[in-house]
């Protein structure tokens, strides 16, 4: 990346069919790799390649958090080679708005079944999981599925500024959904 070059006008103008990694100050030196498919003003779509060398959903991240960015990728062509002889097809960029947190949530909860959250800077160490109730510009409420792919009777709100990540259609929110079903059942809130 040219260094008078912002990460958000650079990967503005990568082609969707290059390979890209970076770091983020969550991930522990881990990277994320994977294609960019749409950018917005402050999060960008990308079709996650996961560590196995397979497609495994969609992420939106912030450019803010994008760190050693490298475009190609390092390794991309034995990546991309892997890809193709497992016969891996990019998947089909979903319909997406990106304009804000509340219209990436929503968008994602049309698409999946189930959209993971982040709030890395509150606690990284945690996402949530669930059914997009609702968005607005100030608060996500999630019906959210537990680890063990059983869901809560009650929604959870969240900020959205607090939100640094969302991801979809990967392999572990499938199997979540799989296992617990796509059909959760919410309590009525008892009256005060």
């Amino acid at each position: 990346m040219p260094a008078k070059q912002s990460v958000k006008s650079f990967l503005t103008s990568v082609s969707p069919k290059t390979l890209v990694r970076f770091t983020r100050p969550f991930d522990n030196d881990a990277s994320t790799m994977g294609y960019v498919s749409a950018c917005g003003p402050a999060f960008f779509l990308l079709a996650l390649v996961n560590d196995g060398i397979w497609f495994d959903g969609f992420c939106c991240y912030r450019y803010k958090d994008v760190r050693r960015l490298r475009v190609p990728a390092n390794n991309n062509h034995f990546v991309e080679s892997a890809l193709r002889k497992r016969g891996e097809q990019r998947p089909k960029m979903p319909r997406m708005s990106l304009v804000s947190v509340a219209e990436i949530v929503s968008s994602a909860g049309r698409h999946a079944a189930v959209v993971t959250i982040h709030r890395e800077q509150v606690n990284p160490d945690v996402c949530h999981i669930g059914r997009v109730i609702s968005a607005d510009n100030s608060h996500i409420t999630l019906l959210e599925i537990g680890p063990d792919a059983v869901w809560e009777t009650q929604p959870t709100v969240y900020n959205t500024k607090e939100i640094t990540q969302i991801n979809f259609g990967g392999s572990y929110e499938d199997a979540l959904v799989l296992v617990g079903g796509s059909n959760p059942k919410i309590k009525p809130s008892p009256r005060s």
